[in-house]
C-alpha cells in the first residue's frame, strides 16, 4: 500500500518582476498538478507560494508511488492470427514483441470482432522517481515574460537563479533544473537572515521561513497583512487610505517582510491637482495615498518597507526626501502647462499622427466635432458645447503633465479647460470622453460628455474598419472591442434611444480619406460587429444565446431597444406557454418560407373558414393586434409578450383541427394569410421560433 508525504519544490532567484509573480506561481502549481494527474498519483491540497526571491509549490498527502495498472495490448484479428488452429507469423510476431509466447495470449472481444491480446499488470513507479522530470518540465514551461542570461552560462530565466529545494517528506528529491541541483537549503530575507536555512522536512516550509527567515511566503497572506497595516496606519492619521488593487499587487510582489510606515510632504504641493500628486506617488514610489472625510488628498502617504528598521524615522525621512522632488516635478509641469490655454494647443495636434491612413489627431478632432454635435442634438444636449468639447478633447495630450503621466489624459484637460473659463459641461466632457473605461465603470454624466464619448469611439471604429484592420481573435491593437462595449454601455445604461446605423453612417461620412463607394458596406460591417458584442452583454445579464439570437434575427439597430427586447423575451421564455408558441411559430415560419410566390397578402376572409378553430384564432389575433400596437410603439415588450402568451390555446386548437395546405386554393391561401398575421405579431418583438 502506498504511503503519503508532503512534497515541496522551491526555486530561488534574484528579485522577480512583481506583476510576473502571480502568473508564474499559478503556472508552476498547475504544471505539477497536471503531471501528477497524468501519472495517476493521488495527492491532497496544493499550495503555491511566491515572493520576489522565490517560487514554490507544496503538495500535501502525495502518494509515494503510482498505483499498479492493468495493461491491455491488442493484436491482430483471430482469423489472421490462426490458420487451421495453428498460430500464424502475425500471432508469433505479436507475442514476440511483448516478450511472451503465443500460449500466453487470449481472445478479446472488440467492436471490430475478436482479436488476440495480452493482459498484464504494470507495477506503479515510485513518486520520487517521477518527480525530477516533473520539476524540470514545470520550471522549463514557466511563462517567463522576458528571459535573461547571466555570467558565462547559457541558462536563461527571468532573473538569475541561485538555489533549488526539492523535498518529499524528509527526503531530498534528486532533481536538476536551470543548472541547479536540488537540496534542502533555502535562503531567507536579504537583511534579516544572512545564514542559509536547512529544511528538515517539507511540512515546515512556511513556518521556518517566517520564524527564522523573516519571509512570508504566501502572497495572499502577505497582501492581506499589507492591507491591514495600511488601514491601521491610516486610522492613526485620521485619514482614509485608498488601496488600489493593482498597486497592492505590485507592492506585495516587491516585499517579503512588509512593514507599513507613514510619511508626509509639504502642504504647498496640494495646490497641484490631487490626481497629479497621486499618480506621482503611485507610479514612482509605490505609495498609498490618504484622503480626508471630504475626499481631499492629505499631505501624507504610506510606504511599505521590506524590513523592520531599528530606526523607522530614518526610513520615513528617506522616503520623504525622495518624494519631494517627484512632487516638485508635478508642480512644475502644472505651472508650465497653465501658461498656455488648452485652445492654443490645438495647432500642435496637426503634428501628432493618430493613424497613418486616417490622419492626425487634429483630423480626428474635426471628424468627432461633427459627429458629437449631431449626437448632442439627438439626445437633447447642446450641439455647440459638444463641438467645443471635441475641439479641445485631445489637446491635453500635448501638455507636459500628460506626457509624464499618460494616465492623466482627460483629467488634466478638464482642469485646464476650467481655468480657461470654458463652459462647465465642456470641461467635464474632456475627462468623461474616456468613460466607461471598463465594463462596470460609470458612464458620462452630462449629455456633452455622452456625445463626445460616443463620437470618439465611433470615429475610431469606422476608421480602423475602413482601412481593413478589424480585430481578430488574437489581436485588437486599437481596442475596438472595448470601444464597442463602451458605446453599448453608454446607450443602454443612459437609456438613449439612438440608432447605431444612423450614427455610424454619420461617422463614416466624415472619413473623406476612405473609399466613399464602400461606405454602405463599411457601415454594415461595423454595425454587425457592434451588435455581435451585445451577445456578451446579454450573457452577463443571464440571457441565453437563443434569446439573443431571436432578437438579433429582427435586425434591430437601436441598442436600447435591443436590450429591452432581450429582457422581455428572456421573461417570456421562462413562461410555460413559451415552448408551445415557439414551436408553433417555427412551424408557421417553415410553412411560409416554402411557399412559391411568397406569403399571400390577401385579407383573411371569415366566410372561407371551415372550422371553429380558424375563427377563434382570428378573433384572438384581432383583439391582440389592437391591444399590443401601442405597447410595441412604446417599447413595452414585456406587456406585449404577456398578452401574446394567451394565444397558446387558440394556436394549439388551430393546428390540431385545421389542415393548412388544403386542396382548395382560396381556403389554403386564407389559412396561410391567417398564419402570416400570427407570425408577424410575434416578429414585432423577436423571432421566437428560435427559442
Amino acid at each position: 500500500m502506498s504511503s503519503e508525504s508532503t512534497f515541496l519544490v522551491e526555486l530561488g532567484c534574484e528579485e522577480l518582476p512583481p506583476f510576473a509573480l502571480e502568473p508564474l506561481s499559478r503556472a508552476f502549481a498547475d504544471s505539477l498538478k497536471a503531471n501528477l494527474a497524468a501519472a495517476d498519483i493521488a495527492h491532497g491540497d496544493v499550495h503555491a507560494f511566491a515572493t520576489p526571491r522565490r517560487l514554490a509549490v507544496k503538495i500535501e498527502k502525495l502518494a509515494s508511488q503510482q498505483p499498479d495498472r492493468d495493461v491491455e495490448r491488442l493484436g491482430p484479428a483471430v482469423a489472421a492470427a490462426f490458420r487451421d488452429g495453428k498460430p500464424t507469423k502475425a500471432a508469433e510476431g505479436f507475442a514476440s514483441s511483448l516478450g511472451v509466447t503465443v500460449d500466453d495470449l487470449m481472445t478479446i472481444e472488440t467492436d471490430k470482432g475478436p482479436r488476440i491480446g495480452y493482459r498484464s499488470q504494470r507495477k506503479g513507479e515510485a513518486t520520487t522517481t517521477l518527480l525530477p522530470q516533473m520539476i524540470e518540465q514545470a520550471i522549463a514551461g514557466l511563462p517567463v515574460p522576458k528571459y535573461m542570461r547571466w555570467g558565462a552560462s547559457r541558462t536563461a530565466f527571468s532573473r538569475p537563479v541561485h538555489w533549488l529545494v526539492a523535498l518529499y517528506g524528509t527526503e531530498v528529491v534528486p532533481a536538476t533544473a536551470l543548472e541547479l541541483t536540488s537540496g534542502r537549503t533555502t535562503l531567507g530575507h536579504r537583511i534579516h537572515c544572512e545564514a542559509p536555512i536547512e529544511l528538515a522536512n517539507a511540512d515546515e516550509y512556511e513556518t521556518v521561513l517566517e520564524q527564522k527567515g523573516y519571509v512570508i511566503a504566501d502572497a495572499a497572506r502577505r497582501s492581506a497583512i499589507i492591507r491591514q497595516q495600511v488601514e491601521t496606519e491610516a486610522q492613526q492619521t485620521g485619514g482614509h487610505a485608498v488601496i488600489d488593487d493593482d498597486l497592492l499587487q505590485e507592492v506585495t510582489g516587491l516585499v517579503e517582510w512588509p512593514v507599513a510606515l507613514t510619511g508626509s510632504f509639504d502642504e504647498r504641493f496640494l495646490e497641484v491637482p490631487q490626481e497629479c500628486l497621486i499618480s506621482s506617488m503611485k507610479a514612482n514610489q509605490k505609495y498609498f495615498h490618504l484622503l480626508d472625510a471630504n475626499g481631499q488628498l492629505l499631505p501624507k502617504f504610506i510606504t511599505i518597507a521590506n524590513l523592520e528598521s531599528r530606526d523607522p524615522a530614518q526610513v520615513v525621512a528617506g522616503n520623504e526626501r525622495v518624494i519631494r522632488p517627484r512632487l516638485a516635478d508635478a508642480a512644475f509641469f502644472f505651472e508650465t502647462d497653465r501658461r498656455s490655454t488648452l485652445d492654443s494647443r490645438r495647432a500642435g495636434l496637426e503634428d501628432v499622427v493618430f493613424q497613418r491612413r486616417l490622419g492626425t489627431l487634429a483630423d480626428k478632432s474635426r471628424r468627432i466635432e461633427v459627429v458629437a454635435a449631431e449626437i448632442a442634438n439627438r439626445i437633447g444636449g447642446e450641439p455647440t458645447h459638444a463641438r467645443r468639447a471635441a475641439q479641445l478633447a485631445k489637446c491635453d495630450l500635448n501638455t507636459e503633465m500628460v506626457l509624464e503621466f499618460p494616465e492623466l489624459q482627460g483629467i488634466m484637460g478638464t482642469y485646464y479647460a476650467r481655468e480657461d473659463g470654458e463652459p462647465a459641461d465642456v470641461a467635464e466632457a474632456i475627462q468623461q470622453q474616456y468613460l466607461p473605461r471598463f465594463a462596470q465603470d460609470s458612464i458620462p454624466s452630462s449629455k456633452t460628455g455622452v456625445a463626445l464619448a460616443l463620437a470618439d469611439r465611433l470615429d475610431t471604429l469606422t476608421g480602423i474598419f475602413g482601412i481593413g484592420q478589424r480585430p481578430t481573435g488574437a489581436k485588437d491593437p486599437f481596442a475596438l472591442r472595448r470601444a464597442t462595449i463602451g458605446v453599448l454601455n453608454i446607450i443602454i445604461k443612459g437609456e438613449y434611444d439612438l440608432d447605431l446605423r444612423e450614427l455610424l453612417q454619420i461617422a463614416v461620412d466624415q472619413h473623406t480619406s476612405l473609399d466613399g463607394d464602400n461606405n454602405a458596406v463599411l457601415v454594415n460591417d461595423v454595425l454587425d460587429y457592434m451588435l455581435e458584442r451585445l451577445r456578451g452583454w446579454a450573457a452577463d445579464e443571464g440571457i441565453s444565446a437563443e434569446v439573443y439570437q431571436s432578437v438579433r434575427a429582427r435586425n434591430v439597430t437601436r441598442p436600447l431597444d435591443f436590450a429591452r427586447r432581450l429582457q422581455a423575451v428572456k421573461a417570456f421564455n421562462e413562461r410555460e406557454e413559451a415552448r408551445a408558441l415557439a414551436a408553433a411559430n417555427k412551424r408557421v415560419g417553415n410553412i411560409l418560407a416554402k411557399l412559391e410566390g411568397g406569403v399571400p397578402t390577401t385579407n383573411v376572409d371569415p366566410t372561407l373558414f371551415e372550422h371553429k378553430a380558424e375563427q377563434a384564432l382570428l378573433d384572438a389575433l384581432t383583439v391582440l393586434e389592437a391591444e399590443t400596437a401601442p405597447m410595441f410603439a412604446e417599447a413595452r415588450y414585456n406587456e406585449a409578450l404577456d398578452r401574446l402568451a394567451t394565444l397558446r390555446e387558440p394556436v394549439d386548437a388551430f393546428f390540431e383541427d385545421v389542415m393548412v395546405m388544403a386542396e382548395d386554393e382560396k381556403i389554403r391561401n386564407n389559412r396561410l394569410a391567417l398564419l402570416a398575421r400570427l407570425h408577424a405579431l410575434f416578429l414585432a418583438v423577436a423571432d421566437i421560433s428560435l427559442l
